[in-house]
Formats: structure tokens, C-alpha cells, sequence
């Protein structure tokens, strides 16, 4: 089930929260029903995938048990915990890459050894096995309370706001509020608000950059020998592409954040206006926070970070010790790679953030004196190169775009479809300048802080009303529109 769909707007959030609010008498109730209609919500489209959600649940709440009751046996605990990462890692493999996996074995063969049709893929069973893996991680490095009841297991699991595309939770930031959260008129329309915006950014904005981009990407993929795409055409629709993907994404945390507020639940921010970095690291502490911070937390530091000191118990050289930083450094990028899909192509954008990331760690770049119109540019370029690799539907077409965009594919350079895609699109492309940029929130904090003088009580009767009309508005577009899933619910 989509957040932006009619059926989601009209009668699975108002039924929701209504029941929610009828049985506020009772704690137990109100998280009752959120797990009941977090499984509906999950099971809506495909009622078996259900059944790994439900799995899920009751095996990583075993797990997090026997972790806590063996805490004091630490080889016993640790035999645990390996049982608990081959388990959920094991099972995404299976649904999710088993089927690349034996097709490259097939193409190493040189001929078809194992037929296999592959899975259909749970939605979200990336986010969902991680979110479940750190609670047993946390539980056994003492950062979370061992949780014995399944139930508030299965309710931080399966919570529908962040469920299928994030971000991703950990058990420790939200344990307490699972059982005792307040909630107010401020963090009820906080949420309401959030939420509006959420749908606004996806409806409004990353659709119509979505439009665009599938258009180019598409004639791109038929091949120079069908239909020549000009380099102007292909920065466009590359530039489409760059902004649908964040507008899209960041929607989706919008939404899941101000739905958590509806109920009392304080996510963490999952976006922080990547695009206005001046540096690949620098955008990645601001892209998709909750997963790289799982990345750092749960695959970095254990493999040594950037100070590994000793190697089974002996201290290393320097040499040695930027040795493992890079191996370090190539495992987390290739996994984050792998984690975001079967392809060539998610492998080749990994490894092409892993060498920006190590370019920026040997030059120091991100300490030297560039101005900053120079490092956002590179940023820009960085980014808009590797969402290039990441949208391609393989290899071939990832190589066949890039020829186009550097114009070595015989393809020319103007294109009277690109400046007719901007003259219809202006206004999309205007606004997406503006929101990757924190105009609103700073906006927002001035009026907090009682800026803009006489205007901001006209501000302040007027906001309501330009959220009821961004709502309606999205509505109207949903009814008239497409189905426009969210890209990383692929993931």
C-alpha cells in the first residue's frame, strides 16, 4: 500500500487514526491495533510476504533472548549472534540475490547450469531485516534492553510509517516509546504537517521530475542505432533523475515521520539537503542518514574503522594500518553496493562512491581551502554520475547513457525535446532548485523565532491553508494520475 494512493488517504489513515484515538484509554490497545494494521498494511499488496515479516519477528526476538541470557558466556552469546546475522542475512539472500548469483555463475559457465525464475521481492525486506539485525547487534553490545515480548518486538519491526522504505530505527530510540509516549496538539499537527509536505514533495515534484526522467532514461536504453539521444537531453534527463530520486525518497521519510508523530513516535531525521554539500563525504552524512549510520556502526567499526591499532592482538605499522582503512573502506561500499540491488549496476555505483570517499581520505580534501562553488559542482557532478549508474536497467545501458551525456556517441549536442521539457517543466525544475535547499526550514525557524516582523501573523493564518491546498491538490493528482510507487520501495 502506497502513502500516496486513494486508498491509503481515504481509508486506511482516517480509520487508523480514529481507532487510535477511541481506545487512547488504553496504552496496550492503541499498540494492539498499530501492529494489526502494520501487518494489513504490509500484507495489502501480496498476503504472503506477510509470512516473512511474521518470521522475522519471532526469530530476532529468540535471537535477542538467547543473546541476553548468554551475555555472561561470551562465546556463547557470540555463536549466537553469528546464528542471528546468517539467519536474516540469509534469507534476503535468498529472496533477493539468489538469482543473481546463479545467473553470473550461469555466464561463468559459459552455459545455463541452474535454472532458477527468482522470487517475487517482499517490499522493504532490506529495511526490515536491518531494523530487526541491529536490535540483536544492540542487544548483545549492551545499547538496548533485551525485549522478551514478541508483541513490542513485532511493533517495532513492522510499525507501518517506516516499514517498507524507512528510516531505519533502532530499538534503542524508540524501546521507551513503544510502551509510554505522549502525545499533544503539537506533535499531532506537527505530523499532520510533515506528512502534507511529505505528499506534496512526492505527488507534486518527484512524479513529474519521475515523467521526465523515465522518457529519457527509455530512449536512452533503445540504443543509438534506434534513436539518438543529444547531450543536452541526456543532462536533463539525468538532472530529472537526481532530483525524482531525492525528492522521492525524502518524501517518503517526510511521511514516515510525521505519521510516527500522529502516534507518538519521534523518528530520526533521514535526509538533511544532501545537494548542498561541497564534498562526497560530505554528502553522505546527509543522504540516507539512518543507513549509512547503520553501515558505521554495525560493518565499519567492527572491521577496524579508521584506526585500526592491531591485528589479533599485535600493533600494526602504518602501512598496514591504511591497508586495512582501504580494505575497510571497499567492503562498506561494495555492501552498501549489493545492499541496494541484484545488479551490476548498484555494485559499479558502490565502488564509485568508495573511490571518491578514498580520493577525499588521501588528499584530505575535505580540510583544504576550496571554495565552496568549486566543491559543490564536484559534488554535484559526483552525485549526478553515480544516480546515472543507479537508475540504468543494466551494464549496457549505464554505458550507453554515459557515451550520451559526454557526446562521444555521435549523438550532437542540442535537442529541441530538451528545451521543450524545460519550457513545460519550468516551474518543476525551479522548484526542485529551491526545496533540495533549506529555504523552508530556515523560513520556518525565523518565523519561530519571530522573524519577517508584521507579515508573519498573515504567515502564520495562511499556513494552514496552503497545506489543506497542497493536499488537495496531491489528491487531485493521485485520483487523475499513474501508479507511482517509491523508488526505494524496490529495496
Amino acid at each position: 500500500m502506497l502513502f500516496s494512493s486513494i486508498i491509503f488517504l481515504g481509508y486506511f489513515l482516517p480509520i487508523t487514526v480514529l481507532v487510535y484515538v477511541l481506545v487512547s484509554f488504553s496504552r496496550t490497545l492503541q499498540n494492539a491495533w498499530l501492529l494489526f494494521v502494520s501487518l494489513v498494511f504490509y500484507a495489502w499488496g501480496e498476503p504472503l510476504f506477510v509470512l516473512f515479516m511474521i518470521l522475522s519477528i519471532f526469530a530476532n526476538t529468540l535471537f535477542g533472548y538467547l543473546v541476553d541470557s548468554r551475555h555472561k558466556a561470551a562465546r556463547s552469546a557470540k555463536w549466537v549472534v553469528a546464528l542471528a546475522v546468517i539467519f536474516n542475512i540469509g534469507v534476503l539472500f535468498v529472496v533477493k540475490y539468489l538469482g543473481f548469483a546463479l545467473e553470473n555463475i550461469n555466464a561463468v559457465l559459459g552455459f545455463e547450469y541452474f535454472e532458477f525464475e527468482g522470487f517475487v521481492l517482499p517490499l522493504g525486506i532490506s529495511f526490515f531485516t536491518f531494523q530487526a539485525l541491529s536490535y540483536v547487534l544492540d542487544v548483545y553490545r549492551g545499547d538496548a534492553e533485551v525485549e522478551k515480548n514478541p508483541f513490542y518486538v513485532g511493533l517495532y519491526i513492522s510499525l507501518f510509517p517506516q516499514l517498507v522504505a524507512g528510516p531505519i530505527v533502532r530499538f534503542a530510540d524508540i524501546a521507551a516509546q513503544l510502551r509510554g509516549r505522549v502525545i499533544t496538539w503539537d506533535t499531532f499537527s506537527s505530523g499532520c504537517s510533515r506528512f502534507v509536505i511529505g505528499l506534496g514533495k512526492k505527488t507534486l515534484i518527484a512524479n513529474a521530475m519521475g515523467a521526465i526522467a523515465d522518457r529519457v532514461f527509455d530512449l536512452s536504453a533503445a540504443g543509438s542505432q534506434v534513436v539518438f539521444v543529444p547531450v543536452m537531453l541526456a543532462w536533463v534527463g539525468l538532472f530529472a533523475y537526481t532530483m525524482q530520486i531525492y525528492f522521492d525518497f525524502s518524501a517518503y521519510s517526510d511521511m514516515a515521520i510525521g505519521l510516527g508523530r500522529l502516534f507518538g513516535f519521534e523518528f530520526k531525521e533521514n535526509f538533511n539537503y544532501p545537494y548542498i554539500a561541497t564534498s562526497v563525504t560530505e554528502f553522505w552524512r546527509r543522504w540516507h542518514i539512518s543507513l549509512s549510520t547503520w553501515f558505521r556502526e554495525y560493518l565499519y567499526f567492527p572491521l577496524g574503522g579508521s584506526r585500526p591499532e592491531t591485528v589479533y592482538g599485535a600493533r600494526i605499522g602504518a602501512g598496514r594500518r591504511s591497508a586495512l582503512i582501504i580494505r575497510n573502506l571497499f567492503i562498506v561500499w561494495l555492501a552498501t553496493g549489493i545492499w541496494h540491488g541484484a545488479d551490476w549496476t548498484f555494485i559499479i555505483w558502490g565502488m564509485w562512491y568508495f573511490v571518491f570517499i578514498l580520493f577525499e581520505r588521501v588528499t584530505k580534501f575535505t580540510s583544504r581551502d576550496i571554495p565552496k562553488v568549486l566543491g559543490h559542482t564536484y559534488l554535484l557532478l559526483v552525485a549526478m554520475i553515480g544516480w546515472m549508474f543507479f537508475r540504468a536497467g543494466n551494464a549496457r545501458e549505464a554505458m550507453v547513457y554515459l557515451s550520451n551525456l559526454l557526446g562521444i556517441n555521435d549523438n550532437g549536442f542540442y535537442s529541441p525535446l530538451a528545451v521543450a521539457i524545460v519550457r513545460e517543466y519550468w516551474l518543476f525544475f525551479v522548484l526542485t532548485i529551491i526545496f533540495s535547499t533549506p529555504f523552508a526550514r530556515n523560513l520556518g525557524r525565523m518565523l519561530e523565532r519571530g522573524g519577517l516582523g508584521a507579515w508573519r501573523p498573515i504567515f502564520c493564518a495562511v499556513y494552514p491553508f496552503l497545506l489543506l491546498f497542497v493536499y488537495g491538490i496531491s489528491v487531485v493528482y493521485l485520483a487523475k494520475g499513474t501508479y507511482a510507487p517509491f523508488i526505494y520501495f524496490n529495496f
